[in-house]
């Protein structure tokens, strides 16, 4: 299992799921994403783009940095 982190920080919506979405392109199943935004629309654009590709969620929270969401890919 490999863990990627793309940054999202300063991006508006609908560019952090984009990036999200290409990040996930490259990954194999069971790999997790990490994604770190400050738009706080991430908090439910990421999870439902999540539930339409069958990708899990597996923990989202704050942070200094902001918005840390992490994803599992389903493959």
């Amino acid at each position: 299992m490999a863990r990627h982190l793309p940054d999202a920080r300063r991006l508006l919506c609908p560019l952090p799921v984009i990036r999200t979405q290409n990040a996930m392109k490259s990954l194999q199943p069971g790999d997790v994403l990490v994604v770190t935004a400050t738009d706080p629309g991430v908090l439910q654009d990421i999870p439902a783009w999540c539930r339409i590709n069958g990708h899990r969620v597996a923990a989202s929270h704050r942070d200094a940095d902001g918005i840390v969401i992490e994803i599992v890919h389903s493959g």
